[in-house]
């Protein structure tokens, strides 16, 4: 009989405790605003480790089995089990269905940072709605919650298809849901969708930051212009400047 998948998570848990950097933790903590809990690996030696378990646990017990332990590994407050969960499933994203996909869009519930969230997003839901488009309908509902992550999630889970240069319907419409968030990791998250959307398929995004130039905020406008053309980026970045420095009208009695 199999031991059970809280068990294996345990173990890489433990993996991760004596393969801890005291140095790199403290490093760690400077690119966040929270206080992160961080055993202080650096993210290749993540996807090694994840690589060496991922062969052993599927061969010998199967997807499934290996999604459970991931899962425990998910629920935790440290940053490299997180991540460590993500990149053990990475390399089955064509092999998950739609129940794994419920299941990892739970695990939104569970993100504390952008570094997990962003590698839950970006290596297991973005691919699987690039997969199968009709779950972008998940993004439009994550848009609407009242938590900043599932918010962020929205955008970023479009990046994948954005590459592809898929999703400009859905992109522009997610602009304007997101565009009035006042949330910076948000902003961040949609500013970096519209980026990539710029840098890999500039016809129908040029236009789209032309049309929110004036009531974009600067975060999102600014980093979405990070790959534009110097020329097209001056046109839209003036446009949002020009409006800007426009007198505010009143009402008066």
């Amino acid at each position: 009989m199999p031991k059970k998948p809280k068990h294996i998570a345990d173990h890489l848990r433990q993996v991760l405790i004596n393969g801890a950097s005291a140095p790199h933790t403290e490093e760690v903590q400077h690119f966040f605003k929270e206080v992160v809990t961080s055993r202080g690996w650096y993210t290749q030696e993540i996807r090694k480790l994840a690589r060496r378990f991922t062969k052993v646990i599927k061969n010998d017990a199967g997807l499934d089995y290996l999604v459970a332990v991931a899962d425990e590994l998910f629920k935790g407050k440290v940053l490299e089990e997180k991540v460590l969960a993500v990149f053990l499933l990475e390399t089955s994203v064509g092999e998950f269905t739609e129940k794994h996909f419920k299941l990892f869009g739970d695990w939104l519930d569970r993100v504390t940072t952008w570094a997990d969230h962003d590698a839950l997003v970006q290596y297991l839901l973005g691919p699987m709605i690039v997969a199968e488009p009709k779950r972008s309908a998940y993004s439009f509902r994550w848009a609407k919650s009242r938590d900043e992550w599932h918010r962020r999630a929205a955008a970023v889970s479009l990046i994948r298809g954005a590459r592809k240069k898929n999703f400009a319907a859905e992109i522009e419409r997610m602009t304007d849901l997101l565009l009035s968030d006042e949330n910076d990791m948000v902003q961040k998250g949609l500013g970096w969708l519209l980026r990539e959307a710029a840098k890999y398929n500039p016809k129908p995004t040029l236009p789209l930051l032309m049309k929110i130039s004036e009531r974009a905020p600067r975060l999102v406008l600014r980093t979405a212009c990070e790959t534009v053309a110097p020329a097209a980026r001056e046109r839209i970045l003036g446009s949002a400047s020009k409006a800007r420095s426009r007198p505010q009208t009143t009402m008066t009695a």
